[in-house]
């Protein structure tokens, strides 16, 4: 780990759900969970997670795959990619099924919000962890879900490229909460692949409560819009958006 890239961060540990699994934390205020991207909390991850810090927020980021602070390499992420198809805490091929992982999610998002109150928690998911947002919208502290690039199932085929990777009842627990109010952020570039038709898919479901940003590739790579391929006024939006909801 790099000392240097999470300095200032509390490591730790949570356990629920037969998982354990690290977390760092940093911060003050509104609670909201950060879910990081392949291939792990990269330098990339941290600088955002440190912007909503500034911004006033207790952030938490729970660590799923990889080494903590390690920088992006391709042959880094291939091999936390590998871990992601294997592993039996997500469910990166399976349609209509809810990760495994999300159950201790919602125990880590319960937690915080206990601990922190006011009007609830927000989540922010990213790449293979984006849609992970929408699981733990199911919990009515859940006031500002963002997803970013949501990539899972991952998307070999039309069905899964369109599939939120949730069970039925989880699509429905989602739709009752949208239809009660509850708004979720989706960000991701145009020409990214990895997304499918997932966007789509949730304007089915949610209609107006989905808030798009939608951006126009200008290359084959771009995908992580926060991070790797940031896009300053999307980091800004979301920014806002848990402002928005959380203060």
């Amino acid at each position: 780990m790099s000392t240097d890239v999470l300095a200032g961060w509390q490591k730790g540990s949570f356990t629920a759900a037969g998982f354990t699994r690290d977390t760092y934390r940093r911060g003050s205020g509104p609670g909201i969970i950060v879910v990081h991207e392949v291939p792990g909390i990269t330098p990339k991850v941290t600088e955002f997670a440190n912007e909503l810090v500034d911004s006033g927020f207790t952030v938490v980021m729970p660590s799923l795959v990889g080494t903590p602070g390690k920088s992006f390499s391709n042959g880094y992420a291939m091999s936390s990619l590998t871990k992601v198809c294997i592993s039996k805490e997500f469910t990166a091929l399976a349609m209509n099924k809810t990760s495994p992982i999300i159950a201790w999610l919602r125990a880590l998002g319960h937690n915080l919000n206990q601990e922190i109150g006011g009007k609830g928690i927000g989540a922010l998911g990213m790449c293979f962890s984006g849609g992970f947002a929408l699981g733990l919208m199911i919990d009515d502290h859940m006031v500002a879900p963002v997803l970013s690039q949501p990539s899972m199932p991952f998307p070999f085929g039309k069905k899964r490229a369109a599939n939120l990777n949730l069970s039925p009842d989880d699509e429905r627990a989602v739709q009752e909460r949208a239809a009660a109010g509850c708004e979720v952020l989706g960000l991701r570039y145009t020409g990214d692949r990895l997304v499918g038709d997932r966007f789509a898919t949730l304007r089915s479901l949610i209609g107006e409560k989905f808030v798009a940003i939608e951006l126009p590739s200008t290359k084959k790579s771009d995908h992580s819009v926060l991070t790797e391929q940031r896009d300053e006024a999307s980091v800004q939006r979301v920014i806002q958006f848990f402002h928005d909801k959380l203060r």
